[in-house]
């Protein structure tokens, strides 16, 4: 019953603001609230951030985040927490106990791009306000095609996953389709409640634009104007917490990396899964 948008809008604007010693205090309590590490920071002291958007899309320091260098493995995204992740069943993403959505849903109504992920993989990964909130990329990928669905902004913590149908194909998100040496990869991120907005380094904010439209955007794969992100490059921000969904192609993961199972942690670099070239 609450007025998501409208909250969401307001804490965003809360978030982008530079207000001093008032940014600062919200901040500590921030850090203070969520238990959050702030020795592995780049910048560790709060007052280093001039804004609390500033704070929550910190940079870590590279060495605590070190990059799986077998070329036969993609790598954790994000930091976070798997929700869910195996195999698509023909369309069908299982969401929780007694709830799925399809694939077509998830990328906003395009039915050939979710014909090339029937019967394929997908990982569902939840970041809580704690984590680290850059996203990055699980293998190297060109960027084919980028899309804004609007939509509800629910939270996304695992209680909701399990009572609200087809939370994640209900919720705002932004879809980035990447064609791979694995074959074509979905990346989608999901708004979520006091989710100001979402970034891409291509874009930057990409939400939320004014109405209810679908918007998509092509972008070339080959030549000089190629979009080509090596695998654990940033791709995009949330600025404050929320979820991404990877779908992959039929045949493309051989396995998944031992460990990798619904309530497992991840750490951005870790391994994710092995994968098949296409």
């Amino acid at each position: 019953m609450l007025p998501k948008h409208f909250l969401s809008r307001l804490v965003g604007k809360f978030a982008a603001a530079e207000a001093g010693a008032f940014t600062t205090a919200a901040i500590k309590w921030f850090i203070k609230q969520y238990k959050i590490d702030m020795s592995e920071a780049l910048q560790p002291e709060p007052e280093a951030y001039k804004s609390f958007n500033a704070f929550f899309t910190r940079g870590l320091k590279p060495e605590l985040r070190p990059l799986c260098q077998d070329s036969n493995f993609m790598v954790h995204p994000v930091d976070g927490a798997i929700s869910q992740c195996g195999s698509i069943d023909a369309s069908n993403i299982f969401q929780a106990k007694g709830h799925s959505y399809t694939t077509e849903a998830l990328l906003g109504g395009d039915k050939n791009d979710a014909a090339r992920f029937d019967d394929g993989d997908f990982a569902t990964i939840y970041l809580a306000p704690k984590d680290y909130h850059r996203i990055h990329m699980p293998i190297t990928g060109t960027l084919s095609k980028m899309t804004y669905v609007p939509g509800d902004l629910f939270s996304v913590n695992p209680l909701t996953a399990q009572n609200v149908p087809g939370l994640f194909a209900r919720n705002e998100r932004v879809v980035a389709l990447f064609e791979t040496e694995a074959g074509p990869l979905a990346m989608v991120l999901v708004g979520a409640t006091i989710v100001a907005s979402i970034e891409t380094i291509w874009s930057g904010t990409v939400t939320p634009p004014g109405g209810r439209q679908v918007f998509s955007w092509d972008y070339p794969t080959t030549g000089p104007e190629a979009i080509t992100l090596a695998k654990g490059a940033e791709m995009g921000r949330f600025k404050l917490g929320s979820t991404v969904v990877m779908l992959f192609a039929q045949d493309a993961i051989e396995t998944f990396a031992e460990g990798v199972e619904p309530g497992e942690t991840t750490r951005m670099g870790q391994p994710f899964a092995k994968f098949t070239q296409q």
